[in-house]
């Protein structure tokens, strides 16, 4: 399981102390990775308004490449465009998809000690879902930030002023639907990256330990992390790129995900679903490895903390 292994030495953290620790591991995971983020989508939204035509250089060229001329043209803090609403994401949407996964995972296995792996999936893609139905609205938000640029390459104003000022803009402008714009492709996304995010990891970790491979640490926790962003990252980049473009759009660009999709496939090609992979990779890998590291250990010294509190009542 995500949590301590069934006899390990290790206490076993209640689900508000899981819950809490995976919204603050998400949180410390962004603020280190989301540059890579913002560069995946730059790479992902690039040829939408208007197809790259062959000979025409491309505005951003690789993930590093991409950074490098966000620096140059916007400075380093546009690197960190809509970080505020990734921010408020990450409270809302790790907390939920990784605190209940356990939860969860024991209830759909009526608290079998070895879930099957259908047991885990359906746990995943649960709070998965339930993760997006929460915290859409602030997806909306940060990937319009981090698109931003594009339009003030266009002439165009600047689509928002802040954070709060995007939300008021949007539901004024869009209704409360364009909060939850695109809502549907990014369920499907996070029902396929959780089940191999958080099941990946899972079911490494247990293989790990159960065959005694390594102790229950950093080491074990970074290798589970890793083959969890690398499986997300090949399974869910088609439905990132779709997800991303859709969520970006104009009113009234798309008539939905799936319109969206077609779109794409006909103006530029099946490697437009593959937009910003390497960017995708990176983002997810390393997210994975300081997310899961720093969920342990928080959610080891929390649960420590409240052990501690309640033995001095």
């Amino acid at each position: 399981q995500v949590g301590p292994r069934p006899g390990s030495s290790d206490f076993n953290p209640s689900v508000p102390v899981k819950i809490f620790s995976a919204g603050a591991a998400g949180c410390v995971s962004d603020l280190v990775t989301f540059p890579l983020d913002t560069a995946k989508v730059r790479l992902q939204i690039q040829g939408e308004s208007e197809p790259l035509v062959r000979g025409q250089r491309a505005t951003y060229r690789g993930v590093f490449g991409t950074m490098f001329t966000i620096v140059r043209t916007e400075g380093a803090r546009g690197l960190y465009n809509g970080l505020l609403a990734g921010l408020h994401r990450q409270m809302s949407f790790a907390s939920v998809r990784v605190g209940l996964y356990d939860a969860t995972k024991q209830f759909y296995g009526r608290g079998s000690e070895s879930p099957s792996i259908a047991t885990r999936l359906a746990a995943g893609c649960t709070t998965g879902a339930m993760a997006v139905a929460v915290a859409q609205p602030t997806d909306v938000v940060k990937v319009r930030f981090q698109a931003q640029v594009r339009l003030l390459r266009g002439g165009a104003a600047t689509r928002y002023g802040g954070t709060l000022d995007a939300y008021r803009t949007i539901a004024r402008d869009e209704g409360l639907r364009g909060l939850w714009k695109g809502c549907l492709p990014n369920i499907a996304r996070n029902a396929i990256v959780n089940c191999c995010e958080t099941v990946t990891y899972d079911v490494i970790k247990e293989r790990i330990l159960q065959y005694e491979l390594m102790a229950d640490n950093m080491p074990c926790h970074f290798t589970a992390a890793f083959g969890a962003g690398f499986c997300a990252a090949v399974a869910a980049s088609p439905v990132d790129v779709i997800k991303t473009r859709y969520m970006n759009s104009a009113p009234g660009q798309y008539g939905g995900a799936i319109h969206c999709a077609f779109t794409m496939l006909l103006k530029e090609g099946p490697a437009a679903f593959y937009k910003g992979f390497m960017a995708s990779f990176l983002r997810l890998g390393s997210w994975n490895i300081v997310m899961f590291m720093s969920y342990e250990q928080i959610k080891r010294g929390a649960a420590r903390l409240h052990k501690s509190v309640q033995s001095s009542f």
